[in-house]
């Protein structure tokens, strides 16, 4: 083939690459690509090999940085682990100043920044996520510092990585303090929630690493990472399974769909969310905490569907990841009047749902909008549901609401 000759792909595709002789399209995810001489005006097809174009078509958008992702969320998860257990031999029983769960959420939010920023060094890094180091910096925060440092030693240790020489509290403040970005609707900007369902976590019950990336205000990619959450279902109004096998990572990039794997990295499944399009077959999910959500507002859109099953009342974005397998149909969440819905509580689970094949919107049908900073305007409330039953919950939802706000 000379400079200059036309050339088209056999198989058309998503990309398409200039050069000074012709350009060529190509499905990204092929390393190959084969065209036709076309010099002939079409009477005489020849193939042509073409290999200038695979070194930048030969990885799919945001693979890099979802492998990178599934790497600090799991190694996150392990650290909060190792807290969980030490937790649960002792009589800890609140998230004060100093106690485990402080530990491990600060632990959690270094190991996802440093992972992040080894990972990707040539993407600028952007961190909108739950803490700063404020308290840490104060003299009754210095020795709770050490231990969040000494604990992020040790798990870097026994990753086996020597990416990392010992870290300061120098470098733990840092790290921490990376997750200070307001976020926005221009670049990219990563979302995290370091424990999301500390409540379950303290309880020794559900708890997620939630983290996602906006791209240009748009969730791009999620990861959930549910280090208590059994790989079977826990459908059935089973929060807990028979089996011993806990500990499930979900994941999913923009349209590409979703996964889950086994926190051991285990072959990964592509996971659907539920079939169900008759509302009295659902069950459906909602926040543990009483303080989490109205629960009586629930119950009210539940009966107008006809629901029978009871809830399915569990902490932290694991809800998300359990509706987008199937277990549950239906997740409900309206908190009380007054509360800021925060873009880590949902991003992650959002994309996680959405590539599942469901619908997260807000009590009036609005998709959500992750592009406004780190907060979430929402009217009312979230829901989640799969596409069939989204129109008779929308409808439910609105008759409770309009109930609720003629009784006061």
């Amino acid at each position: 083939m000379t400079m200059g000759t036309p050339i088209r792909l056999v198989r058309a595709g998503a990309v398409r690459v200039r050069s000074d002789w012709g350009f060529c399209e190509s499905r990204i995810w092929k390393t190959t690509i084969t065209v036709c001489d076309l010099s002939s005006r079409g009477r005489r097809r020849r193939p042509v090999s073409l290999s200038c174009c695979c070194s930048s078509l030969s990885s799919m958008p945001y693979e890099k940085e979802l492998a990178a992702a599934k790497k600090a969320a799991t190694l996150a998860a392990r650290l909060c682990q190792k807290v969980q257990k030490a937790l649960l031999q002792s009589d800890v029983h609140s998230k004060s100043d100093k106690s485990p769960v402080t530990v491990a959420d600060y632990g959690s939010q270094t190991l996802v920044s440093l992972i992040l920023e080894r990972e990707l060094p040539s993407e600028p890094f952007s961190l909108v996520a739950e803490e700063d180091s404020g308290d840490l910096r104060e003299e009754s925060g210095h020795d709770t510092l050490k231990r969040i440092t000494e604990l992020v030693n040790d798990t870097l240790a026994n990753e086996g990585s020597n990416s990392f020489s010992t870290l300061t509290t120098d470098n733990v403040l840092r790290a921490i303090d990376n997750g200070k970005s307001e976020g926005g609707s221009v670049g990219r900007h990563w979302v995290l929630d370091p424990i999301d369902g500390t409540k379950g976590f303290v309880r020794g019950d559900q708890y997620a690493i939630a983290l996602a990336l906006l791209n240009e205000g748009k969730v791009v990619l999620g990861v959930l990472a549910c280090p208590n959450l059994p790989l079977a279902s826990i459908a059935c109004n089973q929060q807990h399974s028979t089996s011993n096998e806990v500990g499930c990572l979900f994941f999913a990039k923009v349209g590409d769909g979703t996964f889950m794997q086994a926190m051991d990295g285990s072959t990964q499944t592509r996971v659907h969310v539920s079939a169900i399009d008759n509302p009295e077959e659902a069950s459906f999910f909602e926040s543990f905490e009483a303080a989490h959500s109205l629960h009586d507002l629930s119950s009210s859109i539940a009966e107008k569907l006809g629901v029978k099953a009871p809830p399915v009342r569990i902490d932290s974005q694991a809800k998300y990841g359990a509706l987008s397998r199937g277990d549950g149909a239906i997740y409900l969440r309206f908190p009380h009047k007054g509360y800021r819905e925060k873009i880590w509580d949902h991003a992650a689970g959002c994309i996680v749902v959405t590539e599942a094949g469901g619908i997260v919107s807000d009590a009036a049908g609005n998709p959500l909008d992750f592009s406004k900073g780190r907060f979430l305007d929402v009217v009312s409330g979230i829901i989640v549901t799969n596409q069939k039953l989204m129109p008779s919950l929308l409808k439910a939802v609105k008759e409770a609401l309009n109930e609720k706000a003629s009784s006061l």
